[in-house]
């Protein structure tokens, strides 16, 4: 791209952009490692976590198109943003004022309504800000792992101290912090596209079988991440350790991320059977890690382990949303990118939670763990195939516009 053709954005844009993504994930990450350990506390069991965690993604599979169908025919990646960050938060009160499991669960899933939406229309708002300029999407993106990182090995000693039922402070003051900066984003989608949003058009993205064939393989991927994610917390205070060790073990699952983010922003050849064959490698590590969890006998061990989801889910997410990009145009790109989300908290999360809840519960860790490394296997063989059949995408990969106007985008 020459000179004349790249777009500017201003120093102030970018900059509030890496800091919304280190806020919005910290505040994610808060709930993510800690609210299991809050249930816990109130009595709930490991099954009803499970149940509860998998009315998220079922409530996801409706919410998260339909928010990104909006954000895509509005053209505002910012204001559905600020709607999905007050309804968390707002939420989130009413959770944290009761103690009946009814109740906390029906709460949920208005919660799960706004929620499921923040990371696929964050990285959609990015890669709408970079369109068009020098600036790639991992150096954005890193500053969401470390905002993970950061504030998740932060909250644990101050909530060990204030005690796990004083977890809404911690949240509300992360949240409210990034409700105020996403007021400072640019929308999202100023620069004008070739082709206009049209419902015919939004059709294609559900109509391409090479995309939605890499969103099913990655359900196989990502249901034992999702488990893990789900339950690794209680997983840690059942081999003895704290509510800290908890927080370092988030730690360790993001802060390697940035750097793997920014090596790919440098090395990774943007094209379909590059990603694909690195998806292999990576299906194998996340395989690798399953195996090693199901061994595990200490906390510490599994924090050591932690530090393999750098480069199983931190290269499989950058990979994924980067070949969801290059195969959807860019007028339905948060649409794409939600899809591409369900992979991750749709389908695999209903089955993570409902199944990984009763399967922790009955069959113990160290089985849960040795299925979680067969399912993995299975998914790396669907990508194998796959990436054989990928040598004839990169010509017309992209989905057609509209049936009148497939020229692509």
């Amino acid at each position: 791209m020459s000179t004349d053709q790249v777009r500017l954005v201003s120093k102030q844009m970018l900059r509030m952009l890496k800091v919304f993504n280190f806020l919005v994930y910290g505040a994610i990450a808060v709930y993510s490692t800690f609210f299991a350990l809050y249930l816990k506390d109130l009595g709930v069991s490991n099954v009803q976590i499970g149940l509860l965690v998998a009315g998220g993604p079922l409530i996801g599979l409706v919410a998260n198109p339909l928010w990104a169908y909006f954000a895509d025919r509005i053209r505002n990646n910012k204001r559905i943003l600020i709607i999905c960050l007050f309804g968390n938060f707002i939420c989130m009160q009413f959770v944290f004022m009761t103690q009946s499991y009814i109740w906390i669960y029906s709460l949920m899933l208005f919660f799960y309504a706004f929620q499921s939406p923040l990371f696929t229309q964050s990285n959609s708002l990015i890669l709408n800000v970079i369109d068009g300029t020098k600036h790639k999407f991992g150096e954005f993106r890193a500053w969401g792992s470390l905002g993970w990182a950061l504030i998740a090995v932060a909250a644990g000693p101050v909530i060990g101290w204030l005690g796990i039922r004083q977890l809404w402070i911690v949240f509300d003051v992360m949240m409210l912090f990034a409700i105020f900066f996403t007021f400072l984003m640019p929308s999202g989608n100023e620069r004008e596209v070739k082709e206009k949003f049209s419902n015919s058009g939004y059709l294609q993205v559900f109509k391409n079988k090479k995309f939605i064939v890499f969103v099913a393989l990655g359900v196989l991927i990502s249901i034992p991440n999702s488990i893990n994610l789900t339950f690794l917390g209680i997983y840690i205070k059942d081999l003895g350790g704290s509510s800290t060790m908890v927080g370092w073990s988030a730690f360790a699952t993001a802060i390697l991320e940035v750097p793997v983010f920014l090596l790919l922003d440098r090395y990774l050849k943007k094209q379909s059977s590059t990603m694909l064959g690195w998806l292999i490698i990576i299906g194998l590590l996340f395989s690798f890690r399953w195996l090693l969890m199901s061994f595990a006998v200490s906390a510490i061990q599994i924090i050591f382990i932690q530090l393999l989801h750098s480069v199983t889910f931190g290269g499989y997410y950058y990979m994924g949303t980067q070949l969801t990009s290059h195969l959807v145009p860019s007028q339905y790109r948060s649409s794409g990118q939600a899809i591409y989300g369900l992979t991750w908290g749709g389908i695999s999360g209903i089955v993570a939670g409902v199944l990984g809840g009763w399967m922790f519960e009955n069959l113990g860790a160290a089985l849960l763990y040795q299925l979680c490394f067969g399912v993995t296997l299975v998914g790396v063989v669907g990508f194998l195939l796959l990436w054989q059949s990928s040598k004839t995408w990169e010509s017309g990969s992209r989905i057609p516009v509209a049936e009148s106007k497939a020229s692509g985008g």
